[in-house]
């Protein structure tokens, strides 16, 4: 008899954690909606390492560009300095 109500007490238990658990149709579309959200992560992760790149490439680009102009004011002052001691040699004679 001890066996037999003890049975009917984990058997209720049992039915009583089942109705009151959660729905499985909820528990199944909590989880379609995470996985969707995390692929949508995954892809915007993956765009942004995209973005980053293609900026990266533009900086080195920019870098490049202001070297030259850097070298290309360089230059024309060198000229500059050369024309005003040409002028300044000839103004003198």
């Amino acid at each position: 008899m001890k066996t037999f109500a003890a049975l009917l007490g984990v058997l209720t238990m049992v039915s009583f954690l089942s109705a009151c658990g959660p729905d499985m149709k909820t528990i199944n579309a909590a989880t379609d909606r995470a996985e969707a959200d995390a692929t949508k992560a995954e892809a915007s992760a993956q765009q942004a390492e995209q973005a980053a790149n293609k900026a990266e490439a533009s900086a080195q680009q920019a870098d490049t560009a202001a070297s030259g102009a850097e070298d290309a004011v360089r230059r024309a002052n060198d000229a500059v300095s050369r024309l005003e001691a040409y002028f300044a040699s000839s103004v003198k004679k």
